[in-house]
């Protein structure tokens, strides 16, 4: 055996003129060493492999609840590797710490508690596997993941994972402040055909300073309570499968995005951070009724829906069912069925801070443009004041089907602050009532092409 690597590490140092590392591998563990000033390797401990690739390796370590315990169990080759401290003084408290340099870890994680949760530090991308979990938080949040990384989240199949945190501000680390009942640091993506239940019972109940990708493989994700956000997201949130309900538990905005920011609130440039929400597939049903001046669908900057279901009950007074400090795109991509069905259903928002200008309740408002190239939409419009579509700019038609009933009180079907331009698909609006109006126009009205029909005339 001596010889073989012996002979391995003459071989290493021969090849050291075009490969500068080498990958060290055992028991599913490897480290790196830069071979242009030699290999050492311990002889009495054998490697199981030497590679001049970066080899793919995940380390497993298991978390499994029971009650008021939980039993973690760390491979041999990363004792050194992997810390495990029980937090807030509770066996069920589990803060895990990486230090090793693996480019990925796997937590498969088990069981369920009372009075628990998991708190996960990392530098490295992780997969957490969740099979039939249940973790109620009295401290904190349920899940914290402290790592800027990926952090994929994934259900197994059939499994019902619940979290819901506590209601007060203290938590385990001192140095954390409580944001969410899962909240993740980077980036987080979340598949698995199983069902994930939140509650956030101090502010929002998923929370992400980077970005939120939901996969096709989703089978549900339900809000069950949130007293801030029912999604809280940084960069960007894109959906592609599964079904999200949010049934009026969400005591401020469905689904929140804003662009990512230094701690000093300046914006950080990068290609990601987009301020958008990508809808591509799946089902979305959110109810807002509770709380005024919320939206069910807020992006800071864009909204873009290629496919998918959407149903969206703005009934509050104040309330939108999609607000956008940008665009708004609706479009049917190849192979993907849009329909969209919106309610706005409030008043005006009577909050005291607006009582000078008070929020008009809308089925889509949008600063900017409002483009629709396919689909089917519709927008019932009854609260008194109440606009069923809004762009602070242009609107553009190019395809779908679109129809827009506005009934009530001084309630508009369109206000569009500048041009309407319409060379495609069918678009029909119907309003009855005092003071209501079809179409309201600030530019030019060219209509090119497809069908638009308005029950009253259209205004400028």
């Amino acid at each position: 055996m001596k010889r073989l690597y012996t002979f391995l590490v003459l071989s290493c140092l021969l090849l050291a003129s075009w490969a500068q590392e080498v990958y060290i591998c055992k028991d599913g563990y490897y480290t790196k060493q830069n071979i242009s000033e030699g290999l050492s390797i311990n002889f009495q401990d054998a490697p199981d492999s030497i590679t001049f690739s970066k080899p793919i390796m995940h380390p497993v370590v298991e978390v499994a609840y029971n009650g008021t315990e939980a039993n973690v169990v760390i491979p041999s080759y990363m004792k050194d590797s992997v810390i495990c401290t029980r937090v807030n003084g509770l066996d069920s408290y589990v803060c895990l710490e990486y230090t090793g340099n693996s480019d990925e870890i796997i937590y498969n994680v088990t069981g369920s508690s009372t009075n628990g949760a998991l708190i996960i530090k990392s530098d490295y991308k992780m997969r957490v596997n969740l099979n039939n979990v249940t973790l109620n938080s009295q401290c904190g949040e349920a899940m914290r993941f402290k790592c800027g990384k990926r952090i994929a989240l994934v259900m197994a199949d059939g499994s019902v994972n619940t979290f819901t945190d506590s209601n007060g501000e203290t938590t385990p680390d001192p140095m954390d402040n409580h944001k969410a009942c899962i909240y993740t640091k980077g980036h987080l993506e979340i598949s698995g055909n199983g069902t994930l239940n939140v509650t956030g019972n101090f502010n929002h109940a998923i929370d992400t300073k980077e970005h939120l990708k939901v996969k096709r493989t989703v089978k549900a994700i339900n809000i069950l309570g949130a007293v801030g956000d029912g999604i809280h997201v940084g960069e960007f949130f894109e959906m592609n499968g599964g079904v999200l309900t949010i049934d009026d538990t969400a005591m401020k905005d469905g689904i929140q995005v804003e662009y990512k920011r230094e701690d000093d609130g300046e914006l950080i440039k990068d290609e990601e951070n987009t301020g958008d929400i990508t809808i591509n597939g799946g089902t979305i049903n959110i109810t807002q009724s509770k709380t005024e001046d919320v939206k069910c669908i807020k992006a800071e900057n864009s909204v873009f829906i290629n496919g998918g279901t959407l149903l969206l009950h703005a009934t509050a007074n104040g309330t939108r069912g999609i607000q956008a400090d940008r665009d708004v795109t609706i479009a049917q991509a190849e192979d993907a069925t849009t329909s969209i069905t919106i309610y706005a259903e409030g008043a005006k928002c009577t909050v005291t801070e607006h009582k000078d200008d008070p929020d008009k309740c809308m089925g889509i408002n949008v600063d900017h443009n409002i483009t629709i190239t396919g689909g089917t939409m519709k927008i019932y419009a009854s609260g008194q004041s109440a606009n069923g579509l809004k762009a602070g700019y242009n609107l553009i038609i190019s395809g779908g089907n679109t129809t827009i009933e506005a009934n009530g009180v001084s309630v508009n079907g369109m206000k569009i602050g500048n041009n309407v331009t319409v060379t495609g698909g069918t678009t029909k609006v119907a309003n009855e009532g005092t003071g209501s109006k079809g179409v309201l126009y600030g530019g030019t009205w060219s209509v090119r092409g497809g069908t638009f029909q308005s029950s009253t005339p259209i205004k400028k």
